[in-house]
Parts: C-alpha cells; sequence; structure tokens
C-alpha cells in the first residue's frame, strides 16, 4: 500500500459514521473487560473469591454467562474497529517536530496493538477455545532466556513495560486524557476527571508491576517471577498491607472500565 492509498484510507475510516460507531463501542467493551478485571482483583484481596485478573480470566468469565459468545464477538469487533482507529491516527499524524510526530505514532501503534491482542484473546474464547495469559507470558521469558542476550532483551522489555505504566500514572495525576475528551461543564466532567484519574493511575500501577517482573525474571534467570496482569496484581497482596493495596489497585481498575464507558461517549472522534 503506497502512502496516498494509506492516506485516503485511513481518512475514509474516520470519516465513516459507521467506524466512528464501532470505535467507540471498542471503548464500551474495553470498559467490561475492565471492570472484570478489577473485581477479580477485588475478590482476590477480600477472600471472596479467586480467578485471573487480567484478561483471559475476563473472556472466561464472559464466557460462562447466557449469550457471553455473543458478547465475546462484539468484544472482537469493537476492539478491532479501536484498533483500526488508532492505527489511522498513526498514518495521518502530521505535527510539524518529527520528534513528536513519531512519538505520537508509536504510542497509537503501541495502543492498537494491545486492543489487537485484548481481541485475539475474546476471539480465542469466542471460538471455543482457552488461553492462559500468565502461562504464555512464563513460556515467552522462559524462551527468552535461553537465547544469547535474551537476559538483555528480557530486561528492556520489563523497563518498557514499567515506562508504560509510569505513562499512564503521569497521565492520570496531570489529567492528559482530558485532551481526547469533549467534556460538558458541570458535575457530570468532574465525574469523568474523577474516574479517568483514579483508573490511570491504578492501571499505571499495575502495569509498571508487571514491567518489574520480567526484571525480576531476567536478574534471577527465573522465568517463572515473569507474569502478567494477574501476577503483577497478585504479587500486590505479598506487600505489607498487600490486601489493602489490592482492593485499592482493583478498585481503581474497576474505575477505569466505567471511565470506558464515559469515554466511548465524549472521546474526540
Amino acid at each position: 500500500m503506497n502512502s496516498a492509498t494509506g492516506t485516503t484510507a485511513a481518512h475514509a475510516a474516520q470519516n465513516s459514521r459507521t467506524f466512528r460507531a464501532l470505535a467507540r463501542g471498542g471503548y464500551v467493551v474495553l470498559g467490561i473487560v475492565h471492570l472484570i478485571i478489577g473485581a477479580i482483583a477485588v475478590s482476590v484481596a477480600v477472600g471472596s473469591g479467586g480467578g485471573e485478573a487480567d484478561q483471559s480470566g475476563a473472556m472466561e468469565q464472559i464466557a460462562r454467562v447466557p449469550f457471553g459468545t455473543v458478547v465475546l464477538w462484539l468484544i472482537v469487533i469493537g476492539l478491532l474497529a479501536l484498533g483500526v482507529w488508532q492505527l489511522a491516527e498513526a498514518f495521518l499524524e502530521r505535527d510539524p517536530d518529527t520528534k513528536k510526530k513519531w512519538g505520537r505514532r508509536v504510542k497509537y501503534i503501541g495502543t492498537a496493538l494491545a486492543y489487537f491482542a485484548i481481541g485475539a484473546t475474546a476471539l480465542v474464547y469466542a471460538l471455543g477455545g482457552r488461553s492462559d495469559s500468565s502461562q504464555s507470558t512464563t513460556s515467552f521469558s522462559a524462551k527468552l532466556l535461553e537465547t544469547p542476550g535474551g537476559v538483555v532483551l528480557l530486561v528492556l522489555i520489563g523497563l518498557v513495560i514499567a515506562a508504560v505504566g509510569v505513562a499512564f500514572i503521569v497521565r492520570g495525576i496531570r489529567r492528559d486524557f482530558q485532551k481526547h475528551l469533549s467534556l460538558p461543564a458541570g458535575k457530570v466532567a468532574d465525574g469523568v476527571r474523577t474516574l479517568g484519574v483514579v483508573g490511570y493511575v491504578a492501571k499505571g500501577v499495575a502495569v509498571a508491576v508487571v514491567g518489574v517482573l520480567f526484571v525480576v525474571a531476567a536478574v534471577t534467570a527465573d522465568a517463572e517471577k515473569a507474569g502478567g496482569l494477574d501476577a503483577a496484581l497478585k504479587s500486590l497482596a505479598d506487600l505489607p498491607f498487600g490486601q489493602v493495596i489490592l482492593w485499592l489497585i482493583g478498585a481503581g481498575v474497576v474505575a477505569y472500565g466505567i471511565y470506558c464507558f464515559a469515554r466511548a461517549r465524549y472521546a474526540r472522534l
């Protein structure tokens, strides 16, 4: 695909009312996934339940309910549309500052890949399969550690993931997410901002811990220490006041899920 064709396709996607509606729907299903992940984390913290506090665990819970398969297919479609939207944003980025332009493109592409990954997990469950994100992460780390330079690569991966988590925290504290919203005046806007701050900070902490686990796995040469979101959240329970911390982070992830619903309504698309 040449540049002109790509630009035309990107503009067509962003100018399509149907595609914008699908992208907004993507935020709704993203909110559902985060609500379930946060709820699982809270249930683990209070000792009333278990399960995997990550996208695999969320999809498994959805698959169990009536019409769960339909919901899973909606998640696949919504996140596919949201991912394509992010790619269109990356392709159409025209900031005159070259560093900012490519920085934003990397961010858009990274976000798109994250949406595609969650959507792929939903697709596996929609087709009747099963997935274990934590086991996949451990297996990936083990294979990487067996390769020349694998320790360094695993450390770099961990640092990048941790940096993404820190970026979420900073975005929440500085309320940078507001730039992508068209909020009304009044209490509704205040509520959305509060959900955004709490949600971004909580999700950032969880993602940063995932990065730390990768680094620990590399330094100790123990792939079992590497894990995804579920391992990161549950590792918080081992800290002093860990149950309280896990409860707060889980509740924060729930807040992020609710924020995603608001984002579906007020996002600038």
